[in-house]
């Protein structure tokens, strides 16, 4: 049996979603810029995407959606967007994201500190989890823009957006979310949380790779980060690839309907839940940042004595597609940063094991997984000197 719980990395396309997008490949094939019938054929379609990403977050008619390439060139837009504005052509020169930021904030942040530019990188507390006041209490005078993520890619810990949302904007701070995460797993409402930049990766909620998309409230501009043509009213040059458009516009709908939320809270959570329980069954056994305040499908485990990359190789042989809370393919066998953030000691942040579920999970693969997983826990204790040496006090807890 094969089973795939690395969907927090990326998700098979719905095959609804792919029956929507075969005909812009050789029948509908048009330039959508282009003024003949070819190109126009391609509008009807475009526009309907368009609206499913609107109505999937919550955005007003008179703000913007861009489609980009991806979440990361979104939120490259977005800051260096905000360096060029506010900055370099402006009187600010600050910017506060979070520690356990995906590497598409925190490395064009560190770019931008190369600049001279003056960054705060909020901490988390021992749950993972930013705490809305941190960010309050950062705010400067000459604060440009906060950029906090609204659900963890390791530990599923989903951010108070809304409370930060409001701090933002009675601060009349701009507000950037990385909601990647969260849509198609937890309800995401851009008016409600007020939300001024959001970014979004289709292939991350079943819809194709190498799309992804940009919520810019009105008022909120930005200076492109491509230019060329006048595509998506000049805020971002390029042809559209239309049938990833159509493919991400019709993924979000389907994923973002209260029945799929529903389904995501109920069932996916619960195939998770029963996962995780015959996990901490094993001894020595903890979910790293706790189980309160998740997204229904991720769960990021711990096993004490048991190298991450160790587990996924007895995974993968398997059938079983799984991730590595550690960054150990690097020469220096670098510890895993978000582990870290929130107080994991060395040995901790070495071990830990994503399983990350999607919809299209079932019971059986998840009885499957369990058995697989206990099988290779025993194994790989069974010649670890460090689960056999190791005291039970050690500083790790576990």
């Amino acid at each position: 049996m094969e089973v795939y719980l690395d969907n927090n990395a990326t998700t098979i396309v719905d095959p609804k979603v792919f029956e929507e997008m075969k005909p812009f490949f050789c029948d509908i094939y048009g330039n959508p810029n282009s003024l003949h019938k070819f190109g126009a054929g391609t509008h009807p379609k475009m526009v309907e995407a368009l609206n499913f990403l609107y109505e999937g977050i919550n955005a007003a008619d008179e703000d913007d959606i861009i489609i980009m390439s991806n979440a990361t060139e979104s939120i490259n837009t977005v800051i260096k967007g905000i360096w060029i504005d506010k900055i370099l052509n402006g009187n600010k020169n600050h910017i506060i994201t979070s520690e356990v930021e995906h590497p598409a904030v925190t490395a064009t942040c560190k770019f931008l500190e190369s600049q001279g530019v003056s960054v705060t990188y909020l901490p988390v507390n021992e749950d993972g989890v930013l705490e809305a006041t941190s960010v309050k209490d950062y705010i400067r005078e000459d604060t440009a823009l906060v950029s906090i993520m609204w659900a963890n890619n390791e530990t599923g810990k989903i951010f108070p957006i809304k409370e930060i949302g409001a701090i933002c904007k009675e601060a009349g701070i701009a507000f950037h979310t990385d909601a990647t995460q969260a849509i198609g797993k937890v309800p995401v409402d851009v008016q409600d949380f007020n939300v001024d930049y959001l970014s979004f990766s289709a292939h991350k909620f079943h819809g194709p790779k190498g799309v992804g998309g940009l919520y810019v409230r009105k008022g909120y501009e930005l200076t492109p980060l491509l230019h060329g043509g006048e595509q998506m009213g000049g805020h971002r040059a390029g042809t559209v690839d239309v049938a990833s458009m159509v493919g991400m516009g019709w993924a979000m709908k389907l994923a973002t309907s209260t029945m799929a939320l529903a389904y995501e809270k109920n069932h996916v959570s619960k195939l998770r839940d029963k996962l995780e329980n015959a996990i901490l069954e094993l001894p020595e056994t903890v979910v790293i940042g706790g189980t309160a305040n998740r997204t229904p499908n991720t769960t990021l485990i711990s096993f004490r004595g048991v190298e991450g990359e160790s587990m996924l190789w007895d995974l993968n042989q398997n059938g079983i597609g799984a991730s590595t809370g550690s960054a150990c393919a690097s020469e220096d066998l670098e510890a895993n940063p978000v582990m870290n953030a929130f107080g994991s000691d060395s040995e901790l942040a070495h071990t830990g094991v994503r399983f990350s579920l999607s919809r299209f999970n079932t019971e059986e693969q998840i009885d499957y997984a369990i058995t697989v997983i206990k099988n290779a826990v025993a194994r790989l204790r069974g010649i670890s000197s460090s689960y056999a040496y190791t005291p039970s006090c050690h500083k790790s807890g576990l």
